[in-house]
């Protein structure tokens, strides 16, 4: 790629659900061909030495650096990410240092609210390369953030964009004809976000528009159901303390149902 990318980041909990997270990251840093930093946070009386999560490790990692900070790890995480300025955080559906401290919860909305990069939720086995990348976006500026950003993320990958249009009061809208001219209306202004001069010609060439009537999560399940994206990206913004997607519900419940990989991009604090 043309710009220099930093590491990538990825936690383990060293136990096998670990194993999908690792491995996404390891296939990220040698595409990308950066250092993967494998991190586990430590424990209070725990013991645990570099050879020993490299062995958590498959053959031939590739160029990995361990990372052993103590300290919670959502925390630990994002601390870690504060010095390292990493391309991309990694992490799994893991239980870190204490009962109930699962990553889908409070702890991403910690590392999110908290950490600059971009936060990679993997659900999926790597078994290949990302092939289909489904970006949600709600027109605003923090949207199109979020779509350059996973652009350049990955940059050979098909992107499908979903924009999600409801009508006002609806009961009221009973002609064909208005209903049309509201979804015109809608198509215009996600035409016009997409030729926003922000985003590269060569990102803008490889995206498909896709318009839906409905509530946003409704819209985004349906588009995920019918693209069939290894790769899900939403944008958040922390709002009330919570990591709050930009399109549909807060981030932590939208991970808790969406099956695939998701990427989540934070929005910077001066946007």
């Amino acid at each position: 790629m043309a710009e220099q990318r930093g590491p990538v980041l990825v936690a383990t909990d060293l136990s096998p659900r670990s194993d999908r997270a690792v491995d996404r990251a390891l296939m990220l840093g040698g595409q990308w061909q950066v250092e993967t930093c494998v991190l586990h946070a430590l424990r209070p009386e725990e013991r645990v030495a570099e050879d020993d999560v490299r062995q958590t490790l498959p053959a031939d990692p590739g160029n990995v650096r361990i990372l052993l900070p103590a300290g919670p790890a959502p925390d630990t995480i994002a601390d870690v990410a504060q010095d390292l300025a990493p391309s991309l955080i990694v992490t799994g559906i893991a239980r870190f240092n204490h009962l109930g401290d699962y990553f889908l919860g409070t702890a991403v909305d910690h590392i999110i609210r908290n950490a600059a990069a971009p936060v990679l939720v993997v659900k999926q086995r790597a078994r290949t390369p990302y092939r289909r990348m489904l970006v949600a976006v709600d027109l605003s500026v923090d949207a199109l953030r979020t779509l350059r950003t996973a652009g350049e993320l990955f940059p050979q990958v098909p992107i499908e964009v979903v924009h999600a249009y409801h009508v006002p009061f609806r009961g009221w809208v009973d002609s064909d004809g208005m209903r049309e001219e509201l979804r015109r209306e809608a198509g215009a202004r996600l035409d016009e976000f997409l030729a926003n001069e922000a985003l590269p010609a060569a990102l803008a060439a490889r995206i498909t528009p896709r318009l839906e009537l409905g509530a946003p999560d409704e819209v985004l399940a349906r588009a995920i159901t019918q693209f069939a994206p290894d790769l899900v990206v939403v944008g958040s913004r922390d709002r009330s303390g919570l990591a709050q997607a930009t399109f549909g519900s807060n981030t932590s419940a939208l991970l808790g149902w969406i099956a695939a990989d998701t990427l989540v991009v934070k929005k910077t604090p001066e946007g």
